[in-house]
């Protein structure tokens, strides 16, 4: 008996290109292709929330930009569309290429939970790995369902959580002096 021999097919930034402009968000990660539909107006309200805090405070401050669903470009094979992130200056203005994506790691990387089981192991495990292997300094994981936040801070190399975060409480930030948010401002409708 022969044995067949599958090679494992590996996409890249340059296969996005023949890909439909559909409303679809089209992520690389480690050569797989993951493709979702326009999130739930539930989940893009409490992004546009977050992002509002963060660009209050950065206006303020000046240190850098809060983006909603930028393009990042780690690798060939590795290409995402967070909800949210915030960087600063000096990493936009050096890591920025022609078509307007980053391409390094963001200080921050806030993900706002679907409900599908895939999407949320995407987010909660993979995209985990990804941001930590690429120098992401926190992760935020907001759970619309249970209206919490998970924070993940770098230590020693990887991403790890040091908090969960719940209605009453306050978001603040190692990277963000000052920045303070109630949590429940994040999930008002």
């Amino acid at each position: 008996m022969t044995s067949i021999r599958i090679e494992k097919v590996y996409w890249t930034i340059a296969d996005l290109e023949g890909l439909p402009d559909n409303s679809n968000r089209y992520e690389i990660i480690d050569g797989d292709l993951f493709v979702t539909r326009a999130p739930h107006l539930d989940h893009q309200d409490i992004a546009g929330n977050i992002y509002a805090e963060l660009r209050n405070w950065s206006r303020k401050k000046r240190l850098g930009k809060a983006f909603m669903t930028p393009g990042i470009i780690f690798s060939e094979t590795d290409a995402v569309i967070p909800d949210v992130i915030w960087i600063s200056y000096e990493k936009l203005n050096k890591f920025t290429d022609e078509s307007g994506h980053i391409t390094v790691a963001p200080e921050l990387i806030i993900e706002v939970l679907s409900t599908s089981e895939k999407d949320i192991k995407r987010d909660c495990q993979t995209k985990l790995k990804l941001y930590s292997i690429h120098g992401v300094c926190e992760y935020w994981i907001i759970d619309r369902k249970q209206q919490l936040i998970e924070v993940y801070r770098r230590d020693q190399g990887i991403l790890k959580k040091v908090m969960t975060l719940y209605h009453a409480d306050k978001l603040t930030s190692l990277l963000l002096p000052n920045f303070c948010c109630n949590i429940e401002e994040i999930f008002k409708d």
